[in-house]
C-alpha cells in the first residue's frame, strides 16, 4: 500500500478506500480501534480528512463510531451474520441465473481473469487479498446480470460478509475450495441459468457452514503494521 500519496488522491474518499481494502483483506481486524491521529500520521493527512473517511466507512457498516470512544472496525453479531447470509441466499441465486442468461464472451473472460487473480493471490500466500477477490467475484457476477440495484445490494452484503468471515471463520480450507467459482463460470459460459442458480445456492451454504457462529475470536494487531503491510 502506498500510504505516502494517499492524502493527495481524493482526500477522505481515498483514505476510506485504503482502509476499506485493509478491512476486506483482514489486515484490520474487527474491533480494532482506528485512532484518528495515528491514521492521519500514517497517511500524512489531517484529522479532518481522517474523520471524513471514517464517516464514509460508518455509512458502509465497516466502521462503528462510538461517542467519546472513537472509531472501531465493526464487529458483526451472530444475528447479523445469519441475516447477511440469509439475504445473500435470497438475492444471489436468482442473480446468477440472470447472469447466465446474459453473459457475453467478454464477461466470461473478465470473470476468468478474476478467478486467475484470486488463485495468484493464494499462491503468493496473500490469503486476505484472495478473500477480497473472492467476494468481488460475486459483485462482478451481479453486474454481468445487468441488475444495478441488486448489484449494489450484493456489494453491501459482500462487504459485511468480509467482517463476518474475519470473526467467525472456522474452516479456513474453504478458501482453497475454489471449484465453486469455476463451476459457476462454466454454467455462465453454457448459458445454463438453472445450473447457475443451484450452484450459487450450494456455494452460499458452503460459505455459511465454514463459519462458527457460536463465538467470536478476538485478533488484536498493530494499526501501523496493518496499514503498512
Amino acid at each position: 500500500m502506498n500510504v505516502q500519496n494517499a492524502g493527495g488522491r481524493s482526500g477522505g474518499a481515498r483514505i476510506a478506500e485504503e482502509l476499506a481494502a485493509a478491512i476486506h483483506e483482514h489486515r484490520l481486524a474487527p474491533g480494532m480501534k482506528l485512532n484518528e491521529d495515528e491514521v492521519g500520521r500514517i497517511y500524512g493527512v489531517s484529522r479532518t480528512v481522517v474523520r471524513a473517511a471514517l464517516q464514509d466507512l460508518s455509512h458502509q457498516h465497516l466502521v462503528e463510531l462510538k461517542r467519546n470512544r472513537g472509531a472501531f472496525v465493526a464487529q458483526p453479531s451472530v444475528r447479523e451474520a445469519r441475516e447477511v447470509f440469509e439475504a445473500r441466499a435470497l438475492l444471489e441465486p436468482r442473480t446468477a441465473r440472470s447472469a447466465a442468461e446474459r453473459a457475453t464472451e467478454a464477461d466470461i473472460a473478465m470473470l476468468q481473469a478474476h478467478i486467475d487473480e484470486e488463485h495468484a493471490a493464494l499462491a503468493a500466500g496473500k490469503e486476505g487479498r484472495a478473500l477480497q477477490l473472492s467476494g468481488q467475484f460475486h459483485i462482478e457476477l451481479a453486474r454481468v446480470a445487468d441488475q444495478d440495484i441488486i448489484a449494489d445490494f450484493v456489494a453491501q452484503l459482500v462487504s459485511r460478509s468480509s467482517l463476518i468471515i474475519a470473526l467467525y471463520w472456522q474452516r479456513r480450507t474453504a478458501l482453497c475450495e475454489s471449484h465453486a467459482h469455476h463451476a459457476l463460470l462454466d454454467a455462465l459460459a453454457a448459458h445454463d441459468g438453472a445450473a447457475a442458480e443451484e450452484l450459487m445456492k450450494s456455494h452460499l451454504i458452503d460459505l455459511l457452514t465454514s463459519l462458527d457462529l457460536r463465538a467470536q475470536a478476538a485478533r488484536p494487531a498493530s494499526l501501523s503494521e496493518a496499514l503498512q503491510a
